[in-house]
């Protein structure tokens, strides 16, 4: 009876399926607001004290998220964000050659920038995209929501889970693991996030010529320190990467490279206070939020029992990249790797079993909105511009496609 009135899993379901629906009445809900009831309701209710509900708020998390949103927010409002895209996309003729590009190029990058951050920085300009082209919103917002999950699985800083993997799971030289692994099925899954869209969206992706017309900054101060900012993060990731590669690096946290990042914009921009209004406190409140809930559920232990008394082999590689898709809706990807991982290590799972942990708990993001933390940074993004994707315009696309990312992912990591 006490698991079949476990109130945080409760609330946590009440949340999915407000999620899904969007709609109250005549009132229509945003993913922060939901998420802030479901935070409210496990408070309110008791079933986590208020410190350890401010304990549960991952401040290396909001901080890094902070230094971002002021970064991309600059990057919109100098306009050097769409004088940047001008060169990235140019080459591009048409609807199917620019969505290859997002998907590769957005991709790429988030296995080196970390993909909420290619999240934050990629929306307003997808949105931009969508309206100079003349192609759907929903299109160009799936092709980047799937871009920055699909190639954030094959690094080790493409995202936090798959870094909590190369540090817990004693991975010597993680990024030729990551790389020598998991490189050539998530160059063959962005290729499948192709084929999976153009299906979806044939109409969309009709041979069409593109406007390729330059476009210049509109605050050239602004766009200045956009420019500081950007060879920061650069130099930085580099810097990263570099001092991992011989087993170093740990210090230069991302929270760190973010906050620096931000500096030339609020000392050297201008503008600086209206700046600092228009950042995406929404989504800050969502993720503070959503910590509250997901610390939670995960105090009520109802997902640990089910792992621990589940018969199945849990280091198998299918059924480590099916758990781990389908929990991580749940609990989130990151919660639920802290959780898996030393069941892993314990029973003396390969490295192919660790690589399938990352790719699996990546993937997760393409199945569902909640799936992945990027997701709801573009969704949050796309409303404060005024348009969305709704739970069934992701989920519609996202499960086939995530079907075929498990496919791929188990073939090449079960034979090697």
């Amino acid at each position: 009876m006490a698991d079949l009135l476990n109130i945080p899993v409760i609330v946590l379901v009440a949340v999915f399926v407000l999620i899904a629906v969007r709609q109250v009445g005549r009132t229509r809900l945003h993913i922060w607001q939901i998420m802030l009831f479901g935070a409210l309701a496990v408070l309110i209710t008791g079933q986590i004290h208020p410190v350890d509900a401010l304990l549960a708020i991952n401040l290396d998390v909001m901080l890094f998220l902070f230094g971002m949103f002021v970064v991309g927010e600059a990057l919109y409002e100098s306009g050097y964000l769409f004088h940047i895209a001008h060169r990235a996309f140019r080459r591009a003729k048409n609807a199917d050659q620019l969505i290859l590009l997002i998907l590769f190029t957005f991709g790429i990058l988030s296995s080196f920038l970390m993909n909420d951050t290619l999240a934050i920085i990629g929306a307003p300009l997808i949105l931009h995209l969508a309206t100079k082209f003349h192609i759907s919103p929903k299109l160009l917002l799936l092709s980047l929501a799937f871009a920055v999950t699909t190639g954030s699985v094959m690094s080790p800083i493409g995202n936090p889970q798959n870094l909590l993997i190369a540090v817990d799971g004693n991975i010597g030289n993680p990024f030729l693991t990551f790389f020598s692994y998991l490189l050539i099925p998530t160059v063959l899954s962005l290729f499948a996030c192709y084929v999976v869209l153009r299906f979806f969206f044939r109409d969309e992706l009709r041979k069409v010529t593109l406007d390729r017309g330059e476009e210049g900054v509109s605050r050239p101060r602004l766009a200045f320190a956009c420019k500081l900012s950007l060879s920061i993060i650069f130099v930085l990731i580099a810097t990263k990467v570099i001092l991992s590669l011989v087993g170093a690096g740990a210090d230069l946290r991302l929270t760190y490279i973010a906050l620096l990042a931000a500096v030339p914009i609020l000392v050297v921009g201008d503008g600086r206070i209206r700046l600092l209004r228009s950042i995406d406190w929404q989504t800050l409140i969502f993720f503070a939020a959503m910590f509250v809930l997901m610390a939670s559920v995960w105090e009520s232990g109802f997902f640990q029992s089910i792992l621990a008394t589940s018969r199945v082999e849990v280091t198998a590689i299918p059924m480590i990249l099916v758990i781990s898709v389908l929990l991580s809706q749940f609990i989130s990807n990151v919660p639920f790797v802290a959780l898996y991982l030393p069941m892993l290590v314990e029973a003396g799972a390969s490295t192919a079993g660790l690589m399938a942990l990352a790719a699996g708990s990546t993937i997760a993001g393409n199945l569902l909105i909640l799936g992945a933390a990027s997701n709801v940074i573009i969704i949050q993004g796309a409303e404060k511009k005024g348009t969305t994707l709704t739970f069934l315009d992701f989920a519609k696309v996202g499960l086939p496609l995530t079907a075929i990312n498990i496919a791929v992912y188990w073939l090449f990591l079960a034979f090697l």
